[in-house]
């Protein structure tokens, strides 16, 4: 059993299971073009791919972005971590690792694929396609997604591909925008009942100018899901939501109406290391049991280590600050600089939930400031100092924690601090 279904299976039976979902999304060639692969600072084990420029052209450092074969190799990574349950991909990446090389075959990690691509993700270099009302529009098929070909042969079981997608809506408060979107999802529910095809619905935030206070926005889009789904019987419904973390209240509302309704969040644009961890842990706190962070992750300097932490912190072994320091601490052992230092990557931002993360960003203070100092053992240590706590954890060289007789962990006697301490020493012998 995949450790998505078993997860899944779980929070069902057991609303205070503290299982937790984690996908990354690498589906961002239907949205952004040439940049989805994300800057090449980060590269995968396999290193760089061959590329060839016109040297009186550009030099490949001046071209910034990876190319397909370098983005394929980081997911063929994250897939052999097996820290994600999901990896979403396009219809094509999909074909190529999940149909021509069975990646997913012996994994724990589930494959899934975008099953359309409304006109709001359009985000390519000087279109104009995200500033209107979006639009429904799919370039995959579901037979395409599980087969690799228009009409999948249906007396064989199972499907090459992947049986798992991404459906998106974006509700945007005007009467025949909305219904034209309701009509395309009903047509697209009832092909997936036919050819039992599982899909998890996203709901967007408006793109477009709602005429509904930003306060008020969860609501409308609260009321917009329940709605929508209570006519659709279980044959039909999503395993899972996708949405914007509205805050503590919003998430509650819609977490506790339906103990069948899983609720998870999406990323959003990159921000801080400490916005996607403060998010993730935040959303769970209040309900959330999924997360799909896609920009976060392809943008992070090291992304194996980024999901580990995001690993750390959904299965409450570390702190949102603790898993900071742990991260840079890594960084720090690797000789990789980091886009930002560690005071700057500790603040929170307020970050646009839309794929052309067009909005305002402005630092706000942050309470119980993890900079502000803090003691380990008998001694005062100031937090941004290079003998932080995190950092001095990842840096120890000899284990500090409970063990058992064969001198294994002791999990179920460790505080968390001491748990914090063996996670880091074990992120500084896998990473470091």
């Amino acid at each position: 059993m995949k450790s998505l279904d078993a997860k899944l299976k779980e929070i069902r039976a057991d609303r205070s299971s503290r299982a937790f979902i984690l996908a990354d999304a690498k589906d961002a060639d239907m949205a952004f073009g040439i940049r989805a692969p994300g800057p090449r600072g980060y590269l995968s084990s396999a290193g760089a791919r061959p590329a060839q420029f016109s040297p009186e052209v550009w030099s490949r450092e001046e071209f910034g972005h990876r190319n397909l074969p370098e983005f394929l190799d980081i997911i063929r990574d994250v897939v052999r971590q097996g820290a994600v349950d999901i990896m979403l991909m396009s219809a094509s990446v999909n074909e190529q690792l999940s149909i021509k090389e069975a990646l997913f075959r012996d994994s724990q990690v589930t494959p899934a694929a975008r099953a359309n691509d409304t006109t709001d993700v359009w985000a390519v270099r000087h279109g104009s396609y995200i500033q209107r009302p979006a639009q429904p529009f799919r370039s995959a098929s579901i037979d395409h997604i599980q087969c690799g070909q228009a009409e999948c042969d249906r007396d064989s079981s199972p499907f090459p591909g992947a049986n798992l997608g991404l459906y998106s809506v974006t509700f945007v408060n005007e009467l025949d925008q909305d219904r034209a979107t309701l009509e395309a999802f009903k047509a697209f529910r009832e092909e997936a009942e036919r050819k039992r095809f599982r899909y998890f619905l996203e709901v967007f935030d408006p793109n477009v100018d709602s005429r509904i206070p930003p306060e008020k926005l969860g609501e409308f889009i609260n009321d917009n899901i329940v709605r929508a789904l209570a006519g659709v019987t279980e044959a039909g419904r999503p395993d899972f939501l996708k949405i914007a973390y509205h805050g503590p209240r919003l998430m509650e509302e819609l977490a506790q109406y339906d103990p069948n309704l899983v609720v998870g969040i999406l990323g959003g644009s990159a921000g801080t290391t400490y916005d996607a961890f403060k998010l993730i842990h935040d959303a769970q706190k209040y309900g959330a049991r999924v997360a799909l962070f896609g920009r976060k992750i392809n943008n992070a300097e090291h992304q194996l280590a980024f999901i580990e932490m995001l690993r750390l912190i959904t299965d409450g072994r570390v702190s949102p600050e603790e898993a900071v320091r742990a991260y840079h601490g890594i960084l720090q052992a690797k000789g990789i600089r980091p886009r930002l230092t560690l005071e700057k990557d500790l603040e929170i931002t307020n970050q646009a939930m839309s794929y052309g993360g067009g909005s305002s960003r402005s630092s706000v203070d942050v309470k119980n400031n993890p900079l502000a100092e803090r003691k380990t053992g008998s001694a005062a240590v100031p937090s941004g100092s290079p003998s932080a706590p995190a950092t001095t954890a990842v840096a120890s060289a000899e284990p500090a924690w409970p063990t058992l007789g064969a001198g294994l962990p002791d999990f179920a006697r460790m505080t968390s601090c001491e748990r914090a301490r063996y996670d880091a020493q074990r992120l500084k012998r896998r990473y470091g």
